[in-house]
């Protein structure tokens, strides 16, 4: 019912999908989404939706049918609302999480990389300092047979 009434109160008003998403600050597939019933809007764009639209709320949420009788669904569908918007939320905090988590350990290897790369450029210092060992480098031009 929502994506129904949206498009049509933006037909009413003469905007596009696109003048309404400058007005709301959003893509213009954020519209497209909620008018097709893909998502909706959270509580606060909403009611700026129901600005720009130059409606109420309830408006918006119901139609025209009777507000008295559609109470229900209107509460249905902030309750909706609310879930969505909570879901959300918590897929957003799951992500952070993961990237967190990915952070680290890519921050771990590479510490432990360096550590490896410095402990092993001291044991070789080490042995090359040490009386009776000869340690063959790259470097060496002579090559004896």
């Amino acid at each position: 019912m929502f994506e129904e009434n949206l498009k049509k109160l933006r037909k009413e008003k003469g905007l596009s999908q696109q003048e309404v998403a400058l007005r709301l600050h959003v893509v213009r597939q954020t519209v497209s989404k909620w008018e097709q019933g893909l998502s909706v809007p959270d509580a606060d764009l909403l009611v700026k939706l129901a600005d720009v639209l130059e409606t109420d709320v309830s408006h918006l949420l119901c139609g025209e049918a009777d507000r008295r009788e559609s109470r229900g669904q209107e509460e249905a569908l902030v309750e909706q609302l609310v879930e969505l918007n909570r879901q959300l939320a918590e897929k957003k905090r799951r992500g952070r999480r993961i990237w967190k988590a990915v952070g680290i350990a890519v921050a771990l290897f590479l510490l432990f990389y360096v550590l490896l790369v410095v402990l092993g450029s001291v044991a070789f210092q080490q042995m090359k300092a040490e009386e009776g060992v000869e340690v063959i480098t790259w470097e060496q031009e002579e090559l004896q047979p």
